[in-house]
């Protein structure tokens, strides 16, 4: 738990004081703008100019289908993603912002009311807390309460990350999906550099490691997970270069489902075809970097991807016929 703390206000001193601005970043790990959709751009461009700013991001993990949904946001900062995300679950929903740095969160709450009058809400819809992505049952998070919980670049900075999944577990509905952007590494990060507070900060020194990522949402009950984008970070920084230029990092987008039936299909495959029915995304749907869904064409996969098709928010835009092996 020492340890834990270190790390804590290393990244509360780092965020709450030593940035001031995202140009203040020694590396491109929290600045990947250029994969956002072009549905979310004109979006950002609805928030304030000051919560963009201080905010460090590295992808933008809003999913599709969000309309009237309940919306967590882990490490939330100042607070872009929930404004974002404000407007897409319109007045019927609600996106709930956490984070442990009460300088961004002031930020976040500053602006409630100047978001909500320019969306045109007659009350808010969004709620900011200030406590810890390891235990949201200490911030009234229910089990079973949200449909989807988004992240950008922070889950990295968490020293108990196993628990940062276990929560997410506990608290999404079931069919809701964890959609997520953040830094992963191609070989584990040396513990001696975990803990330094620049690469702490940048998201290097908590970067993790694919096969770790894969056995903690094993570990907490999540089947299967997909990678919807992956991008090569740049280490810029001299000082940043010496001590992990031997690691390749990535800033990579991933989306994983609570499955309503946590057994696995029996190994077969079938028929899915896209309709065509999610605003923003008429003429194809991507679920991952191997899947894209063209409207009205018929595709063959998996039993673990009709799965995902078929228990969460996304069945009813598409249609699902199992294959006959006989």
């Amino acid at each position: 738990m020492g340890e834990d703390k270190i790390v804590i206000n290393n990244v509360q001193e780092y965020y709450g004081k030593v940035l001031k601005t995202k140009e203040d970043l020694k590396t491109s790990a929290c600045c990947m703008t250029d994969n956002i959709p072009e549905h979310i751009r004109p979006l950002i461009t609805n928030v304030h100019k000051e919560v963009q700013e201080k905010f460090y991001g590295c992808g933008s993990p809003i999913p599709y289908v969000l309309n009237s949904r309940t919306v967590l946001d882990l490490g939330c900062g100042t607070g872009q993603d929930v404004y974002i995300v404000s407007q897409l679950v319109g007045e019927k929903g609600h996106v709930i912002g956490i984070d442990m740095t009460e300088n961004q969160l002031t930020v976040a709450k500053k602006y409630i009311g100047y978001h909500m009058n320019k969306f045109g809400y007659k009350k808010p819809n969004v709620t900011f807390r200030m406590g810890y992505i390891e235990d949201l049952k200490s911030l009234g998070i229910n089990n079973n309460s949200i449909d989807v919980v988004i992240s950008n670049c922070v889950i990295n900075l968490s020293p108990n990350k196993i628990e940062v999944f276990r929560e997410v577990f506990r608290v999404l509905k079931p069919g809701g999906e964890l959609y997520f952007s953040d830094v992963f590494s191609g070989q584990r990060v040396p513990e001696n550099l975990m803990d330094d507070p620049i690469l702490l900060g940048e998201c290097l020194g908590g970067a993790m490691y694919i096969e770790d990522f894969r056995q903690m949402l094993c570990a907490v009950g999540f089947l299967d997970y997909r990678v919807v984008a992956k991008v090569s970070i740049e280490l810029n920084d001299p000082k940043v270069q010496r001590k992990v230029g031997m690691i390749d990092f990535f800033s990579m987008t991933i989306r994983v489902f609570k499955c309503i039936s946590q057994d696995t299909y029996k190994d077969c495959n079938y028929v899915v075809c896209y309709k065509g029915t999610i605003t923003d995304s008429l003429h194809d749907f991507v679920l991952d970097d191997s899947h894209l869904f063209k409207r009205g064409q018929s595709k063959i996969v998996c039993s673990k991807t009709a799965k995902i098709l078929s228990e969460t928010r996304y069945n009813k835009h598409f249609s699902i016929e199992k294959i006959s092996l006989s």
